[in-house]
């Protein structure tokens, strides 16, 4: 049979059109259902905080609920195993975080890797720690703490939420670069008291957990591990101004399975770029010590794997040993 030119183009046209439906709707219907945030740490945790404003915000720009899921345990591997097993569909992501990278580091012998089996979507924002001293301490400066360590040498002790942990790797890796020695002392219960009390001697404390007792002078904030001040304590210098080189932040993300398809990945990171950017949610973030910084997936993705490289680096030098 024959058909006029004219009939025949737009039967092609109308034929290329409903082959290609499909796969627009299903690109269009991400998501279709409520989608789940883990988060490896319990309720009311500064992770899970963070978690839950951006779910709320995620959720109106999704168009569909985003529920925060706690799963906390053994250093938020539970967490990262239940995503990493979950289908690579976008319904299931990670609140991904700088100790998940760490962990990785460490502990070599899990049967899944957060760096291989969970792909970065989207950067939320990075949250420097502050390096906090007792004032039974007799040092004001970072110059003087590190002086006296060393005149000092494992008299001088670091408390830290653990073994691994990000506030652990950052004094390892302090330690590494001044030549300094102290003894870490790992907390399973609130280690504040002790350090107000002059039990522990310093600890690199997220922001903006220490502020009011930097302010009163219940403990001196010596410096901040961000390559730039903080706006949160624009007093306090960097570790870099006098350990050049040094920088070390916590942070934290968005990843999903490994897998999930490119589209879904796009439209989250979209998203989630947008709602960081939005001048109420940046000032809700940095009220938490979060310093909001949209990244691609590419971007996210390669700042993930110098991490890896990083911290993997600190731990073998400085001999960390799993718990």
């Amino acid at each position: 049979m024959q058909f006029p030119r004219r009939e025949f183009l737009g039967f092609a046209a109308s034929a290329a059109a409903l082959a290609a439906f499909p796969r627009a709707a299903r690109a269009e219907a991400y998501p279709s259902r409520p989608v789940h945030i883990i988060v490896g740490f319990p309720a009311g945790t500064a992770p899970d905080i963070t978690g839950r404003i951006v779910a709320q915000s995620l959720s109106g720009r999704l168009g569909q609920q985003v529920i925060v899921d706690n799963r906390p345990g053994a250093a938020s591997s539970i967490a990262i195993e239940t995503v990493a097993k979950a289908p690579a569909d976008g319904y299931t992501l990670l609140l991904a975080l700088s100790s998940n990278v760490v962990n990785a580091a460490l502990y070599t012998n899990l049967s899944f890797n957060v760096v291989r089996d969970i792909t970065p979507v989207a950067f939320i924002g990075a949250n420097p720690f502050v390096l906090v001293v007792t004032p039974s301490l007799p040092v004001k400066t970072l110059p003087e703490f590190i002086a006296y360590a060393k005149a000092n040498p494992g008299k001088v002790n670091m408390a830290s939420q653990g073994v691994g942990t990000t506030p652990h790797v950052c004094g390892e890796l302090l330690k590494l670069m001044t030549g300094i020695t102290f003894t870490h002392v790992p907390y399973r219960t609130a280690l504040m008291p002790d350090l107000l009390a002059g039990q522990v001697h310093f600890y690199f404390s997220p922001l903006p957990q220490p502020i009011e007792y930097v302010k009163d002078g219940r403990l001196r904030g010596l410096a901040i591990t961000s390559a730039a001040r903080s706006e949160l304590l624009p007093g306090v210098p960097t570790v870099g101004e006098f350990v050049p080189g040094y920088q070390a932040v916590g942070w934290i993300g968005v990843g999903t399975p490994k897998g999930t398809s490119p589209e879904v990945i796009d439209k989250l990171n979209k998203e989630t770029n947008a709602l960081v950017s939005e001048p109420q949610m940046k000032a809700r973030l940095l009220s938490l010590g979060v310093e909001p910084k949209p990244m691609t997936p590419g971007e996210f993705g390669k700042f993930v794997a110098e991490e890896y490289d990083k911290w993997s680096d600190v731990i073998r030098r400085a001999d960390v040993k799993p718990e």
